[in-house]
């Protein structure tokens, strides 16, 4: 959703979701980057990526996140996918209410069937 705001696509997220207290991996501040500037967008799109990532609060790839990672899932998973999903179940297991923001289909899929709740995009 991250992505799709940034870059104003058809579908984009309600408004309502920067009213929520925002986490995520660290490693979607890398995917962003990786993103704006393989699209040619630096120049034009810089300041956007810093302010939105300023919204959001980050959860390293600490040794437990990255130990989750490696294990099993209730399907095939890709890897950075495993990772977010690593992220989100260490948070649960923190006893934080996680909800997954995400128009992936396969990562919402695979975290549906981890018993995740999505973040309703209404």
């Amino acid at each position: 959703m991250a992505l799709a705001h940034l870059l104003a696509e058809d579908r984009l997220p309600h408004d309502s979701i920067w009213q929520q207290t925002l986490v995520s991996s660290r490693l979607l501040q890398n995917e962003l980057w990786t993103r704006i500037h393989g699209h040619g967008l630096s120049s034009s799109h810089s300041e956007q990526t810093r302010i939105l990532l300023a919204r959001l609060a980050f959860l390293e790839l600490s040794p437990p996140v990255l130990e989750r990672a490696l294990g099993p899932f209730p399907g095939r998973v890709r890897t950075l996918d495993a990772l977010h999903l690593a992220s989100m179940d260490f948070l649960r297991k923190m006893g934080q209410q996680v909800r997954l923001a995400s128009y992936e289909i396969r990562q919402i899929e695979m975290a549906q069937a981890m018993g995740f709740a999505l973040f309703e995009d209404t």
